[in-house]
């Protein structure tokens, strides 16, 4: 899905991410590893940590959603497949943990053909 769908004013806009998702955004701070409070609020929402963990969240599904066709199944896996060579943690975890940089590498990796 395009970038535009999910911003609003030049930033993420967790609203219209979850909207996309054909869920809710306490789910969706949930996903993401953020408090509900952090995207109740429209101040809160523009900070740069949480931006910053909105963006990471979009960017790997983005990423992903071309091999699984939908942005639905992209987050369905993002939330659910343990990914080999993490400890089985799954996508969700790794970024919520701070390791998105991880995540987006891995995917990198099997597109390349190093893992399958």
């Amino acid at each position: 899905m395009s970038l535009e769908a999910y911003t609003s004013d030049g930033m993420f806009d967790p609203r219209r991410i979850a909207a996309s998702l054909l869920t809710n955004a306490d789910d969706l701070a949930r996903t993401a590893g953020l408090g509900k409070d952090s995207i109740q609020r429209a101040v809160r929402v523009r900070q740069p940590r949480i931006q910053k963990r909105l963006r990471e969240l979009v960017e790997v599904l983005n990423k992903v959603e071309p091999r699984f066709g939908t942005s639905l199944v992209a987050y369905a896996w993002f939330r659910s497949e343990p990914l080999p060579g993490f400890s089985g943690q799954t996508a969700m975890q790794l970024v919520q943990a701070g390791r998105a940089h991880d995540v987006l590498d891995y995917i990198d990796a099997v597109d390349a053909g190093v893992h399958a």
